[in-house]
């Protein structure tokens, strides 16, 4: 296979298998706001059913940090590709057997048993993926290319949204009755499938470059995910607050704003699933201009700026959206996404650069799940909260999204000092 077409190879390969991984977490997220509650958790109160769904998908989180570090000792230690071979069927199995469960209706208490059990092994797949996919992109790409090449793998989560928002707008085209009772399995079911395609896209694609050099120079430590909190746990605590709003911010414009919207605001389901769908299509086309922009400004510089923007966005958001009108709703939400999302393209390439290739698995698969264990998993279940406390209200909301976006700035600056000590020390840098 020609080595000249293989950093190519590496970006097409972690676009399509975070697409996928993407396209099963974010099925579960919009089951989550729209029927789980109703099919696994029933109760005369609705917000008590939603929040017993959300509290599933948190579940998935709280499994994401320790499946970062089991997984990046073994990327590691063996290498990047085989984990990303292993993720990817955890993932299709898993999102596949939700597909597949009883209702509480027919199967009690182990109707939600199974449910959860199935979202933690989701947890761990994605656990374990993310840092693997960013890392086969940006190893096998050339020296100055790297920012853009890694945002490739983040382009996964536009792309696995558009393919889950169509399959839930399909599968919303049915009444209620038929859309409750086996409706919603079909975007589940469709995942066995798509598993199978990414599985032999993976298997075309050489071990990272510079994981076979660490290897070569025998630099493999034995047990990395220790070294790295020792010598790197400054660049774990940053890295972790960086990508903040970039995680977080997602589950709250695209999970939280689902039950907003319909809840307090009386919108249709249809007509919020069609404004996201909007908007992931604007965030699909920004992220790669954004990756190509902080490669020309210095991505160091765009982060900053791009986070405090992140801070001010909430607000004009939550204006437009409570206008009820479409295209307002629409131009509202892509305003926030589109600038948290350009965060999220670039941060991923450039923490990955923070820490030495060989504990960069451990080092940027642990910032980047305990940040999302922490802030995305809990959001769904804080705006809600926040909510139905101040029915009505949406400026306790947008001060929420502020204070995410805080963190993100806070983690930028940290990082940036810490990421030129490692490349300027040739042992830190090896």
């Amino acid at each position: 296979m020609h080595t000249s077409n293989q950093p190519r190879r590496a970006a097409a390969a972690a676009f399509v298998g975070t697409t996928i991984e993407f396209y099963d977490f974010y099925i579960y997220a919009t089951a989550a706001a729209l029927v789980l509650g109703q099919v696994f958790f029933p109760s005369s109160n609705p917000f008590l059913s939603t929040l017993a769904a959300f509290g599933t998908f948190a579940v998935g989180f709280i499994a994401r940090p320790m499946a970062g570090m089991v997984f990046g000792h073994l990327g590691d230690r063996l290498g990047r590709k085989k984990m990303l071979l292993v993720t990817m069927a955890l993932m299709g199995l898993a999102t596949t057997g939700i597909g597949l469960l009883p209702s509480y209706a027919s199967a009690g208490i182990w109707a939600p048993v199974g449910l959860i059990v199935l979202r933690i092994i989701q947890g761990i797949s994605v656990g374990g993926e993310w840092g693997g996919a960013v890392l086969m992109a940006s190893e096998h790409a050339p020296a100055k290319r790297k920012t853009f090449y890694a945002s490739f793998a983040q382009l996964g989560s536009p792309a696995g949204l558009l393919l889950a928002l169509i399959a839930f707008r399909l599968a919303s085209m049915l009444d209620q009755e038929d859309f409750i009772a086996w409706g919603w399995r079909i975007p589940f079911l469709i995942s066995g499938l798509l598993m199978m395609v990414g599985l032999a896209i993976r298997f075309g694609v050489d071990e990272s470059p510079e994981f076979k050099s660490v290897r070569e120079k025998d630099q493999t430590v034995k047990y990395p995910v220790l070294e790295v909190i020792r010598t790197c746990w400054r660049q774990i605590l940053f890295a972790a607050l960086a990508v903040t709003i970039g995680s977080a911010g997602f589950f709250f414009t695209n999970t939280f704003m689902i039950t907003y919207v319909t809840t307090y605001q009386g919108i249709e389901r249809s007509t919020i699933l069609d404004c996201l769908f909007l908007v992931t299509i604007l965030q699909f086309l920004s992220q790669p201009l954004s990756a190509l922009l902080a490669e020309r400004i210095g991505e160091g510089r765009f982060l900053k700026l791009v986070a405090l923007l992140c801070m001010v966005v909430p607000y004009p958001m939550f204006l437009l959206v409570g206008t009820q009108n479409l295209v307002l709703m629409t131009l509202g939400i892509a305003l926030a996404v589109v600038t948290l999302s350009a965060l999220y393209a670039v941060i991923a390439g450039y923490m990955s650069q923070a820490f030495p290739a060989h504990l960069r698995y451990s080092g940027i698969s642990m910032a980047y799940q305990l940040i999302c264990a922490i802030a995305g998993g809990s959001t769904p279940i804080i705006g809600t909260l926040i909510a139905n406390q101040f029915a009505g209200q949406w400026l306790p909301l947008a001060c929420y999204f502020t204070f995410l976006s805080a963190l993100s700035l806070i983690g930028v600056c940290g990082l940036s000092r810490l990421r030129g000590e490692v490349q300027s020390n040739p042992v830190l840098a090896r």
